[in-house]
C-alpha cells in the first residue's frame, strides 16, 4: 500500500464585514495511506481531454480534522490540489474521496 503525506485545505465562509463573506483556507499536514489510486482521460467538450483521478486516501486524523471534516474541500497531492468529494469516519482515521482537480 503507497503512503500519503501530504496537506489536507480546509475552507470556512467568514464574515469579515457587515455583508461581506470571504473564504478562509487553512492547510494542514497529514500523512496516511493511499487506499485506490486510479487515473483515466476524460472526454470533454474542449480541445484536449480532462486528467481525473478517482482516489482514496486514509488519513490519520487529529481533533481538528474530526471537528471540521464538513470544511474540506481538497487534498494537496503530486503537487496539485485535489477535490475531495466525500468522507468517511473510521477512527482514528478520515477516508477522502478525491475525483478531479480543484479549481477554488
Amino acid at each position: 500500500m503507497a503512503k500519503f503525506s501530504g496537506t489536507v485545505g480546509f475552507i470556512d465562509i467568514v464574515e469579515t464585514s457587515p455583508g461581506v463573506h470571504v473564504p478562509d483556507v487553512m492547510e494542514r499536514p497529514y500523512k496516511g495511506d493511499i487506499l485506490r489510486n486510479t487515473q483515466a482521460w476524460q472526454d470533454s467538450e474542449h480541445l484536449n481531454d480532462d486528467f481525473t483521478i478517482n482516489n482514496r486516501f486514509s488519513i490519520v486524523s487529529d481533533a481538528y480534522a474530526y471537528e471540521n471534516y464538513s470544511l474540506i474541500r481538497y487534498i494537496r497531492w503530486m503537487d496539485v490540489a485535489w477535490k475531495v468529494t466525500g468522507v468517511e469516519i473510521k477512527r482514528p482515521r478520515l477516508i477522502l474521496t478525491v475525483k478531479g482537480e480543484y479549481n477554488g
